[in-house]
This record gives structure tokens, C-alpha cells and sequence, in this order.
């Protein structure tokens, strides 16, 4: 879902406030704004689900500014934002969107669907309404608090590790046993390390301390990564990292890559489950047991005969939260029929084809080959950090959590966000 945020910036840049004296009441709400984007890998660290809700509140405090600035005619942003929602990759996914909504026609649990499409549409209308506002435009020191937060939070998340959560023990909120809970977290800082580090280097000032911010706080969330539980986020690590580098040095060749990798695994979705089975050798199962892998393949032979049973609709949206007490169970093979009841297949794209069938994949296909598109047209320099981000972020997502998961939405589209207000700065201009 990284894709999800980057149709804003070219049909919003149009329509920028261009008031040269705001009124301080909308520097004020702006400046909120930009204090709750900050925090939020803080905030994540407090409340590992809670991503959304700071995205809501830097929305609303943005949106109220550019209300502020247009005399409290909300014409302007309206205007913005439909113009966001007309552009191609606008336009694909309100159309994946609305056919997720239909599926709930033919789910087993509706309400249960609901609230999982409502999840996922809250942080996308957030982050297109805080793009809409133009007032996120943050000065290289904002760029600076963030990275300070992420440092901060992997500082935290460390002493907490450290200490086997006894602050939270003594408040009765966890045990020793739930370091987990800081996988979510993690993979938040991780997301937001790209524009972060990204920002800083290639800042308009070039600052001597600004890189070596962009190095300490590059540290400090690896350094967490790999002291951490989430074996998800350690290979996210190492696929920006690989695809960074790659992205420099053969920019066109990486991007081809890239694009091909992600539209054959959405493509052959229904059918990994079976490939993995058969390629990978029981070595390699061996060696990576604490990562559960021969497991995650069973999930997924399991699931993949779940879209096997209804491969052109899906099951519904949300449905995989219960696959096991939806009337497609019965037709999933007895031995596999077990695995259902996992909660989700641990792999977006066999989620999104169990949900929403090939209509659905099809959307966010076409969504995903227009925000390559969009990446083809920046320079490599500024290409290579999304491209990085988005390698990263489609892999962990195809091999770990669920998709539709608010926390995970939400924190990518605050990552494209921070990218997007960056191409006001410095050598990002160019691109604006």
C-alpha cells in the first residue's frame, strides 16, 4: 500500500495556498499538525495500534489551517481533495475501495468486514486530506525533531526490552512474555527511517550535523531492528538497504525489477503457496524454524485453496478473520481446512485475492503500475529512498501481518507524506 498516498502531491501542488500572510491562527494549527506528525513513532512506542489516531489528529489540525487561510471557506480544500481522488492512481483505488465495500454483500460477517474497510479507509482519507491542505511543508527542524523521535523511540523500545517490560508489568499492561508488542512499533520507525534519513542528507543546507543525524538516527532504528522480536522488520531492513544501493547505482534496472516483482507476486498469488512448497528445501525450513516459515507456507497452501473455491469475487472483505466459519471452508481439503481460523494468511496479496478475488487484485495492480509510472519520472536520487521504501514495505507485508491492519496503512502514508512535503526542499524542488 505505499502507492496509496503519492497521487496527491502533483494534483494538490496546483492548488497550493498561496496567501503570502496566513493568519497566525493557521500557523498555529499547522504547527499542531506537524507536532503530531513527529510524534507519532513516539506515540507508537506508548500505544503500538495508535498510528491512525495521530494521523486523524495532525488531518484535522491541517485541515483546519488551510480553512483558516481561505477565510473559513472549506471550498479550496474540497476542491484539493478531488483532485487527488480524479488522478489515475486516485481513481484506481477508490475503485478497489468500493468494490472491497460491495464484497461485504457476500461476506459471513459483515460487520466484522465493515470495520475492517473502515480501518483501512480512515489513515488513506487522512493522509490525502493532510496533502489536500498544502500546509504540510515542514522546515529542515522538523525534519530534525523527527529523526530525534525515532532515536527516542528506539531508545525506549531498547530499555523496555532490556528490563523485560517492568514499567508496564508494574501498570499491569504486559509481561515478559508479550516483547512482540513492540513489533508493530518497530516496523513504524523503519518505515519512516527512509524519508527521515533522506530528508536530512539531502537537506537544502547540506549541514555537516544534519548527516550526521541522518547517520545516528539510521543507527539507532537498525540497531532496534535487530535487537528486536520482529523477524519481519529485519528482512524489511535489509531489502531497503539492498534496494537502496541498487536503486543508485542502476536506477532504471532496479525500478524495471521491482515493478516486474510486484506484479508477478500479486499475479501468482493463488498459487505461492504451492511454488514455495515445492522450490524450498527442507534445509532451508530447518534453518529458518524461529521464523516459522514452514508454517507460514502451510497458511498459505491453506488459503490459497480458499481462493481456488471463489477466484474471480473472493470471499468478502474482512472475511479472513474467520475464513474457518465461512461457508468457502467447506470446500478447503480437511487437512487444510485447520489453518483458516490463523485470523489472516501472514501475505497481503493472498489476502487480497481470499477477500476480494481477481477484481480486487486487478485494481491494486493497475494502482501499483501507475505509482511506478510515477516513480519513472523522478530523478534517481530522489527515486531511490521510495523505491527502497516500497521493496521493503510490499515484501514484509507479503510475508507477515495482515493487510489491512490501520497501524500499517497508517504509518506508510504518513512515510509518503513526509516524502511529498519533501520535494520543497532542496534538490527535491525540482520534482514538485
Amino acid at each position: 500500500m505505499t502507492m496509496s498516498l503519492n497521487f496527491n502531491s502533483r494534483d494538490v501542488d496546483r492548488a497550493v495556498i498561496t496567501d503570502p500572510s496566513p493568519s497566525r491562527q493557521a500557523l498555529r494549527l499547522a504547527a499542531l499538525g506537524g507536532i503530531l506528525m513527529v510524534a507519532l513513532p513516539l506515540v507508537m512506542w506508548a500505544a503500538n495500534r495508535s498510528a491512525p489516531l495521530m494521523l486523524g489528529l495532525a488531518a484535522a489540525a491541517f485541515a483546519a489551517a488551510a480553512v483558516a487561510a481561505a477565510g473559513r471557506d472549506v471550498g479550496p480544500l474540497l476542491r484539493r481533495i478531488l483532485a487527488g481522488l480524479r488522478s489515475p492512481i486516485g481513481l484506481a483505488l477508490t475503485a478497489f475501495l468500493a468494490w472491497a465495500l460491495v464484497s461485504l454483500l457476500w461476506t459471513h460477517r459483515p460487520a466484522s468486514g465493515f470495520a475492517a474497510w473502515a480501518e483501512l479507509l480512515l489513515p488513506l482519507g487522512f493522509a490525502l486530506v493532510i496533502a489536500a491542505s498544502a500546509w504540510f511543508r515542514p522546515k529542515q527542524a522538523l525534519m530534525r525533531a523527527l529523526a530525534i523521535c525515532l532515536i527516542l523511540a528506539s531508545g525506549l523500545i531498547f530499555l523496555e526490552l532490556q528490563n523485560g517490560l517492568a514499567q508496564r508489568i508494574t501498570l499491569g499492561l504486559g509481561g515478559k512474555q508479550m516483547s512482540f508488542i513492540f513489533n508493530r512499533p518497530v516496523i513504524a520507525c523503519l518505515v519512516l527511517l527512509a524519508p527521515a534519513v533522506h530528508l536530512l542528507w539531502s537537506g537544502g543546507s547540506k549541514r555537516v550535523a544534519d548527516r550526521l543525524l541522518a547517520g545516528g538516527v539510521a543507527a539507532a532504528v537498525a540497531g532496534i531492528i535487530l535487537y528486536s522480536d520482529s523477524g519481519t522488520a529485519k528482512l524489511g531492513l535489509g531489502i531497503l538497504v539492498l534496494a537502496w544501493l541498487l536503486a543508485r547505482l542502476l536506477p532504471r534496472l532496479t525500478l524495471a525489477a521491482t515493478a516486474l516483482g510486484f506484479a508477478a507476486t500479486l499475479v501468482l498469488a493463488p498459487v505461492i503457496g504451492q511454488l514455495v512448497d515445492r522450490l524450498l528445501p527442507p534445509a532451508l525450513y530447518e534453518q529458518t524454524a524461529e521464523s516459522h516459515s514452514r508454517d507460514r507456507v502451510d497458511i498459505w497452501l491453506s488459503f490459497g485453496e480458499a481462493i481456488a473455491a471463489r477466484p474471480f469475487i473472493g470471499s468478502g472483505f474482512g472475511s479472513s478473520s474467520a475464513l474457518q466459519t465461512h461457508p468457502v471452508a467447506e470446500q478447503v481439503s480437511p487437512p487444510r481446512r485447520l489453518l483458516l481460523a490463523v485470523g489472516h494468511p501472514h501475505s497481503a496479496p493472498i489476502q487480497l485475492w481470499t477477500e476480494t478475488g481477481i477484481v480486487g487484485a486487478a485494481l491494486l495492480l493497475v494502482a501499483g503500475l501507475l505509482f511506478f509510472r510515477r516513480l519513472g519520472a523522478l530523478s534517481a536520487r530522489e527515486r531511490a529512498p521510495r523505491l527502497a521504501l516500497f521493496a521493503a514495505a510490499f515484501v514484509m507485508a507479503s510475508v507477515g501481518h495482515g493487510a489491512w491492519q490501520g497501524w500499517w496503512i497508517a504509518a506508510l502514508a504518513a512515510a509518503a507524506l513526509w516524502f511529498e512535503s519533501g520535494r520543497d526542499v532542496g534538490r527535491g524542488a525540482e520534482h514538485g
